[in-house]
């Protein structure tokens, strides 16, 4: 015990908030694990995809949805958009693209668990014994030539989440700090909105139908003047 050599002439209790909180611990959005898909609806890219094997040309639609996470880096809450959920829609494979359906199933989950971009690297190494697969062209408009089926429809999807920020022009994950400005800039630069009452359609008033898809067999509804189908198809 010390002893105290001087008088004591006063004291004082030290207030609790003089004290230092600790940082809190980094937690980050891209690689942070979702359980499930979320309920609701989620923004989506719809994307065409069109290539060319030994037997012909080749067209097939997928899905991207992208979500908003939440997480910590350098003691601060952040928000990323970062994909979660491929999605090959149905009525248009035959079982010869059964393995698209198993395949993006496989890079939600990936998704999911913050590996998408190392996984769709690893699709593009897949190789087949049926030739080259012509899709997409390069900075120079020159056809890009891929091992495989998988490693077209992987370049593909590269490119969705290249056009989104999401990775760099090497396809490599954009690191979390960088898409945290992205979003943050992003909101800021939204126009405020102003709610006014929504316009009463008139009874019976809705979408038409004004076809048969020919690709998936469903209803073509008049949108914007064209022809479109759930699946994606647009004769536009």
């Amino acid at each position: 015990m010390k002893e105290i050599e001087q008088k004591i002439v006063g004291f004082k209790v030290a207030a609790k908030n003089n004290v230092t909180p600790f940082p809190q611990a980094d937690d980050d959005p891209t690689i942070k694990r979702i359980e499930e898909r979320p309920e609701g609806s989620l923004e989506a890219v719809s994307e065409k995809i069109v290539y060319s094997t030994a037997e012909g040309k080749q067209k097939v639609y997928v899905l991207v949805s992208f979500m908003k996470v939440e997480g910590v880096l350098d003691g601060k809450p952040v928000t990323v958009e970062r994909p979660i959920e491929f999605f090959f829609p149905i009525g248009q494979g035959t079982s010869e693209h059964q393995w698209i359906s198993a395949t993006m199933r496989s890079l939600s989950l990936a998704a999911r668990g913050g590996y998408a971009a190392q996984n769709l690297q690893d699709l593009r190494k897949v190789a087949w014994d049926k030739g080259p697969v012509r899709c997409g062209v390069n900075a120079h408009g020159k056809p890009i030539y891929h091992n495989s089926e998988v490693a077209a429809i992987a370049w593909s999807l590269q490119q969705i989440l290249y056009r989104r920020g999401f990775l760099d022009a090497d396809f490599n994950q954009v690191p979390a700090r960088y898409l945290a400005k992205m979003m943050s800039r992003s909101e800021e630069s939204q126009p405020e909105i102003e709610h006014a009452e929504p316009e009463k359609s008139p009874k019976g008033a809705g979408m038409a139908v004004v076809g048969e898809c020919p690709e998936c067999s469903g209803d073509l509804i008049l949108r914007d003047g064209c022809p479109t189908c759930s699946c994606g198809y647009s004769k536009c």
